[in-house]
Formats: C-alpha cells, sequence, structure tokens
C-alpha cells in the first residue's frame, strides 16, 4: 500500500538538480511500509564496536567480507576511541558548530586503508552508533553528492568528510520540512534521524 498523507505541515524537500518532492511524508511513509528498518538507539553499546555491528550492516545489505571484517576489527581500538570521543546525541542537524567534526574525521580515518571497504561498508557500519550523525554514504548517496567529492587523490577520511559537510548543507537547506517529516512519523510510531530521512528521500528521487 502506497501512503497518501496530507497534514498541514507537511513541506516539500528540496533536493540537488532541480529535484522537488512535494509530499515527502507519504514518501519515506512508503518506504517504513515496505519493510525499512526504523531508527531503534542502543545507548549501552554507543561507545562499543564488534563483530555483531559488522554482521548487522550485512544484514543491512552491506556485503563485508569474512576477511573484510576481520581487518576491520583490528582497527577496534582507534574505532572506539573515536566513538567515545563523539556524543551519543550528536546530530547533523544541529548547529555546525556543534557538530564533532575532527573526532569524526578520525572515526573515518580509522577506516582507512582497508582493501574492500570504502564509504558505504563504513557508513553502513558506523550508521546505528550514531543515527543522528552519519549518514549512509551508498553508491546512491555518493552519486548525489558528487559535487562535494574531493576525489580519490583526497585522503579517505578527508574525502569522507567532505561528503558529510555536503549532505549537512542538503539536510540544513530542508531542516524545517525534514524536522516536520520526524514529528509526524513519530505520531505514528515510528523514530527516525533527520539523516535517515533525508537518506530515504534521496533514494527515493535516484529510484523514481
Amino acid at each position: 500500500m502506497l501512503w497518501a498523507v496530507r497534514v498541514k505541515d507537511n513541506r516539500p524537500v528540496v533536493l540537488r538538480n532541480g529535484v522537488d518532492i512535494d509530499d515527502p511524508l507519504s514518501v519515506v511513509l512508503g518506504f517504513l511500509e515496505a519493510g525499512w528498518a526504523r531508527d531503534v538507539d542502543d545507548v549501552s553499546r554507543a561507545a562499543s564496536f564488534g563483530e555483531s555491528d559488522l554482521r548487522l550492516a550485512n544484514r543491512g545489505g552491506a556485503r563485508i567480507s569474512a576477511a573484510e571484517i576481520a581487518a576491520i576489527l583490528e582497527r577496534r581500538r582507534a574505532i572506539e576511541r573515536a566513538l567515545r570521543a563523539i556524543p551519543h546525541d550528536a546530530s547533523l542537524a544541529g548547529a555546525a558548530t556543534s557538530v564533532p567534526w575532527l573526532a569524526l574525521a578520525q572515526l573515518f580515518d580509522a577506516f582507512a586503508g582497508i582493501r574492500g571497504v570504502g564509504f558505504s561498508k563504513m557508513t553502513k557500519s558506523l550508521y546505528p552508533k550514531r543515527r543522528a550523525l552519519i549518514p549512509m554514504l551508498d553508491s546512491v548517496v555518493q552519486k548525489y553528492l558528487e559535487d562535494d567529492d574531493l576525489g580519490s587523490q583526497a585522503p579517505f577520511g578527508e574525502r569522507a568528510l567532505g561528503l558529510v559537510r555536503g549532505y549537512k548543507r542538503d539536510l540544513d537547506r530542508n531542516r524545517a520540512a525534514v524536522r516536520a517529516i520526524r514529528r509526524e512519523l513519530a505520531k505514528r510510531g515510528y523514530e527516525l534521524s533527520e539523516v535517515r530521512i533525508l537518506d530515504l528521500l534521496i533514494w527515493s528521487a535516484a529510484l523514481a
């Protein structure tokens, strides 16, 4: 069933390349009804990172191989150190000065140079740890953000951070609309971060 929802505060979302989504709430509800996972915070594990997190990412389609899992776990100490430096409730939807950019760069740097592990596998693994902060930089979102891509010559962490900064600009431009969607979803029993909402809307534009 495709949701068709009209509410007073259902503002359009303006994406790049001239794409406007006039009824973004219905679009997001459509994804949720199709079985896309909602956000569930686990504060008790916010600073830990282990094999279970990578297995969870694989259930979400990350396709991280056994060899890649082993290589990532060799960086576990650096990953957890960076996670501890990032507040659990850090949000990309807040003021730019409130985003822990340095710690986020260190977190991304911890994944640098791992054969077969790019931005997609990294962010699918990290997103559940900081759901309001880290977008899923899969191939669709990376393509959407191509104007912010520093290129393969840039260091891994710096390049990933550049994409996230570009993502934040889009989130800021649509802040009121995305927050309105989040409120409406909460009324219906769905808890999604602003970041996850924008992820789904970018996906919807790519699939249109």
